[in-house]
């Protein structure tokens, strides 16, 4: 090989890193070295320092290389620092906020400051303001369109209060304009926003405030929803009714199952009409309150576990309790009567109710909410029953006027009319609801079980035609399937001074005069096969210490929303239902 051959080898393969000097001396040992492969020498000294410097150099090249990306990240960091510093500053102060961009996802809210906003609320926008005026609202995103220049969104309060905003492109400044539509492209729906705009006059027919919309001027992202959805809040909002007659059309509307609507609860809830139903069955606790109340009554809360089984025939749910067996309480109905005993004469109870039975029909629950209340009686148990319709009353007619738009929304989804009622309590005996039932081609046999639900829809619908009501009551139940704590019926001792009540034809409410004689209700225990020693002494013992003659009655909730408003499963009239194949969300 030649001598400009060899140096060009070396050349070629020399490290960048080595100065033009090591090269030229590695070149030159390299070739006194393939001059001489036969008798390879030790390393000089100079081919040591010549190896080494070229190793530190490597290193050295590393480390440069090293310093310059933790420089780069951290120079990244400090801007995302930066970013969010801004967008927290964005929020201190009214004074500072022009000085930067008026778009953006928020810092996480973690109570670091308060900022002085106020929140306007949608609903107030036509009566408490004025086109011109200011505004910050924070809502859902319930929709949005982006379309060249322009952006058209509406926000979405308390699930069905919504109001359009929109943003134009600025000609005069197509910059930032371009920035901003990208942002508002970058939102999705259902998430959580905060806009600052002007209102201005205009015609919405799509939302519920229709005389002004809002000019935005400022949006941040609060919270952002994910963008897959289990399913869209307006395919939850549609009625059967229209989803139904979609399917022949060439575009169907998702038909939602309840599986699915229950997985996913608190979507389902942000639907208008379902989310106004909770708001129903609040107002509908609030009346119970204020009626109860003002004819004299307290509130009381009972124990929920039990030593054993409140009422016969139903099942209960155990639990250990320090290595003993405890039972979730089927109603507060013992409590309740010892109340009575305790000289609380007039009482009642919002509280949970479990009953272990492995029913899947459309109106059973294993948990439920317990509207329960108990008073001491002077003749007759219809002084109860007077009190129970006094109540009724107040819950129809306030609901009615009280919640009027939140009524709309629902019957916009779940068609009903308002319940009818007497203006003094309609009650049925049970011989002559026989006798209604055998003329409709029922065979009752001697009338000594209880109603199914056909019977039960057949009756209401007999006594709405007969008395114009859709609210009654049914007294003299069979002694036979009464719990032990009813009182007989003093002409015969086959039935009972018990009642249900009804609804459109369905069960609400249980009640009865209650055996206070500790004797009798011993020997009922016996007749019903019940051990006074599970859980039921003290109960018994309270009468023998003196109580006054009592009733009361034990109403769900649940169902009172589910046939006042229509529904045709009660699971819709529930937060987050209990049956036996669910325990979950």
């Amino acid at each position: 090989m030649s001598f400009l051959l060899r140096r060009s080898v070396v050349t070629a393969f020399a490290p960048s890193s080595l100065r033009r000097g090591q090269v030229m001396g590695a070149a030159s040992n390299t070739m006194r070295w393939m001059s001489t492969q036969d008798a390879p020498t030790e390393k000089t000294e100079e081919e040591k320092a010549a190896i080494k410097a070229e190793r530190e150099a490597r290193k050295a090249e590393k480390e440069r290389i090293k310093a310059e990306k933790k420089a780069k990240k951290a120079a990244e960091a400090a801007a995302r620092e930066e970013a969010e510093r801004i967008h927290e500053v964005n929020y201190l102060s009214y004074d500072e906020q022009d000085n930067y961009e008026p778009f953006g996802d928020l810092v996480r809210t973690m109570s670091r400051s308060r900022t002085g906003r106020e929140f306007a609320v949608v609903e107030d926008l036509e009566t408490k303001y004025k086109p011109g005026d200011k505004v910050w609202l924070r809502g859902r995103l319930d929709s949005i369109r982006v379309k060249g220049g322009s952006c058209f969104l509406v926000l979405r309060q308390d699930s069905f209060n919504t109001v359009q905003a929109c943003f134009f492109k600025d000609k005069e400044n197509p910059e930032f304009s371009k920035k901003m539509l990208k942002y508002l492209k970058s939102l999705t729906v259902e998430s959580v926003v905060d806009i600052e705009g002007t209102l201005t006059e205009s015609e919405v027919r799509s939302c519920s405030i229709k005389g002004v919309e809002l000019q935005i001027g400022r949006i941040h992202s609060v919270t952002k929803a994910a963008s897959i959805l289990p399913f869209l809040v307006e395919d939850a909002s549609r009625s059967e009714a229209e989803v139904e007659a979609s399917q022949e059309t060439d575009r169907p509307f998702p038909r939602l199952g309840q599986e699915l609507r229950l997985d996913n609860r608190w979507m389902d809830l942000r639907a208008p009409a379902n989310n106004a139903i909770m708001r129903v069955q609040s107002m509908i606790c609030q009346l119970f309150r204020e009626s109860l109340y003002s004819q004299g009554f307290i509130e009381i809360h009972t124990p929920k576990l039990i030593a054993g089984e409140s009422e016969s025939g139903a099942g209960v749910f155990t639990t250990d309790y320090f290595g003993t067996t405890a039972c979730l309480a089927q109603s507060p109905q013992l409590y309740k009567q010892m109340a009575i005993s305790s000289d609380l004469t007039r009482v009642f109870e919002i509280g949970p109710v479990f009953r272990a039975e492995k029913s899947h029909t459309r109106r059973h629950l294993c948990e439920f909410t317990g509207l329960d209340l108990e008073m001491a009686i002077n003749d007759h148990y219809m002084e109860t029953l007077e009190v129970i319709h006094n109540m009724f009353k107040h819950i129809f007619t306030n609901l009615e006027s009280r919640m009027a738009k939140e009524l709309v929304v629902i019957r916009e989804q779940y068609a009903s009319e308002p319940c009818t009622f007497t203006e003094e309590p309609c009650v049925i005996h049970w011989p002559e609801a026989m006798e209604i039932l055998k003329s409709e081609g029922f065979d009752i046999g001697e009338g000594m079980s209880d109603l199914s639900g056909a019977m039960e829809l057949a009756l209401g619908k007999v006594i709405k035609e007969k008395y114009g009501t859709d609210f009654f009551m049914l007294d003299k139940y069979p002694m036979e399937i009464r719990p032990f704590y009813t009182m007989p019926d003093p002409e015969n001792p086959k039935f009972s001074n018990s009642y249900d009540i009804f609804i459109r034809g369905q069960e609400i409410c249980s009640g009865a005069q209650r055996c206070h004689d500790p004797d009798l209700v011993t020997e009922l225990l016996k007749e019903k096969g019940i051990e006074a020693g599970e859980g039921l002494e003290s109960y018994v013992e309270s009468f023998r210490h003196g109580v006054f003659p009592h009733a009361g009655a034990g109403i769900g909730l649940e169902r009172v929303v589910f046939l006042y408003l229509g529904l045709d499963n009660v699971r819709k009239a529930s937060m987050f239902p209990r049956d036996p194949n669910r325990c979950t969300p």
